[in-house]
């Protein structure tokens, strides 16, 4: 941009008494206090100042659509529904698991009054782990349980609790980063503990362990793998011996299952999980593993294991700031209330097994019918076509396990597909969708039944401006 342009546009900013009387802003004059309606005004006037003066070519028309979507974000949820046709099933960015069936009215239920969240029948204060505990010890077999917002708060809680200003002893190949940079030894450095890793990347045996133990050796630790696979010329040392292992030295071992599964995957063919109930067999002390996975609930960290050191985990001051609220436990509890029916129904009513076993002909369906309404109405501003892929499991669960999967191919004749896809993440109810070689792909394992008609009001959305 030449200097003598950019000095005209700099000079024919608007005034913001200007911009306050533009029409399309009547709305939100109504609705909001007018200083918070300035400064926004102000905020956005010098945002694009400093892209003017950058050398951005950016004209009066850019600025005045940037402050009306800056209002047009601020008074609509954020966190919204959104139509995950990505085929990533457990998107972190997506909320991962979609809740099971029934579950929203409950937590309707619970958020417009008070709730029974930890009282007793006698009006009390009650032990608010107590419903959540008794079921998952019922379904998994373990002493007591307990939860925390993640299984990251809830693996810092254990070693705080068990190890704090002791060693812990875990394998090099399972010093894990997962999503966010999320590590394994720093997360044990925050709890007070000190790692002591052991073995090399791929080989890991019993005499490592035995031969790190001492007079400060605090627990034993086992990271399950959720997230990768290390092939070939491999050893690890099993859970069964890594137990036996802490109780000929009377140290605690703690189970970091991470995904969790609360079924045998392997039934359905899919990829063999170990699972809690294995872990409580095979007599791990402490288990913990994520609630918002394979287990389909809200975001929390599940502990169970020995009564004795989970009485110790409550009393434990990090447990306050790490606990979960009404909404959680509500949402986990009708989650895990799934897990007690029949496995029939609750295959049928889980939101994430639902999905993982949905047979192929059914996403097939959805995905035609979904591409001959989207040809009817579009022809002319896209090419539509359905083809077959993979789709991924995601959230650091079945890491190696791909599904098959249809998708509607979308490629548009009137612009290019990356704006397209933005435009479509800008709805109302926003479409996400992967692009490969200047093609939308709309993945349909994903993609919820009945979702395919925000598919179709998305594009109409898009399309109606341009």
């Amino acid at each position: 941009m030449k200097e003598t342009e950019k000095q005209n546009i700099l000079r024919n900013i608007p005034a913001v008494d200007k911009i306050l009387q533009w029409p399309e802003l009547q709305k939100f004059l109504e609705q909001l206090e007018q200083h918070y309606v300035t400064a926004i005004i102000r905020y956005k006037i010098d945002e694009f100042r400093k892209r003017i003066l950058t050398g951005e070519d950016y004209d009066l028309d850019f600025l005045k659509n940037s402050i009306l979507c800056e209002f047009k974000d601020l008074v609509r949820p954020y966190f919204r529904r959104a139509v995950n046709a990505l085929g990533i099933v457990l998107h972190t960015g997506l909320g991962r698991a979609p809740f099971s069936h029934g579950i929203a009215n409950n937590l309707r239920d619970a958020s417009v009054g008070y709730s029974q969240l930890q009282i007793d029948e006698e009006g009390k204060r009650a032990d608010r782990y107590r419903k959540i505990s008794q079921i998952l010890s019922l379904i998994t077999g373990a002493e007591a349980g307990i939860i925390v917002n993640n299984n990251a708060g809830a693996t810092l809680l254990i070693l705080n609790a068990l190890a704090k200003g002791k060693e812990v002893i875990v394998s090099r190949g399972q010093l894990i980063e997962i999503g966010g940079a999320f590590r394994i030894p720093e997360i044990m450095e925050q709890s007070g503990a000190t790692l002591h890793e052991v073995g090399a990347t791929n080989r890991t045996h019993l005499e490592n362990y035995e031969e790190a133990i001492n007079e400060n050796t605090g627990a034993l630790l086992r990271v399950h793998q959720s997230n990768y696979r290390i092939i070939g010329f491999t050893k690890e040392v099993s859970l069964n011996e890594l137990i036996e292992l802490g109780k000929k030295h009377n140290l605690p071992v703690i189970d970091d299952l991470g995904s969790g599964a609360l079924i045998d995957l392997s039934k359905y063919n899919l990829p063999k999980e170990p699972t809690v109930q294995d872990s409580v067999k095979a007599g791990a002390d402490i288990i913990c593993f994520s609630g918002d996975k394979l287990i389909g609930g809200p975001q929390c960290g599940i502990i169970i294991g020995k009564e004795k050191i989970i009485n110790n985990i409550k009393k434990n001051p990090l447990t306050r700031a790490l606990r979960c609220d009404k909404m959680t436990n509500e949402a986990l509890e009708a989650t895990l209330q799934l897990f007690l029916h029949k496995e029939k129904t609750l295959l049928k009513n889980h939101g994430v097994m639902s999905i993982l076993l949905r047979p192929i002909k059914d996403i097939k369906r959805q995905a035609s019918l979904c591409a001959r309404k989207l040809k009817k109405q579009f022809s002319k501003q896209l090419e539509i076509s359905l083809q077959k892929d993979l789709s991924e499991i995601g959230g650091g669960s079945l890491s190696t396990e791909q599904l098959p999967t249809f998708v509607v191919a979308v490629k548009p004749k009137i612009m290019a597909a990356q704006d397209l896809a933005r435009a479509l993440r800008t709805c109302d109810i926003p479409i996400y969708g992967r692009v490969s070689e200047g093609v939308i792909l709309l993945d349909f394992r994903t993609v919820l039944r009945k979702e395919e008609q925000y598919i179709i009001n998305a594009f109409n959305d898009v399309f109606k401006t341009i």
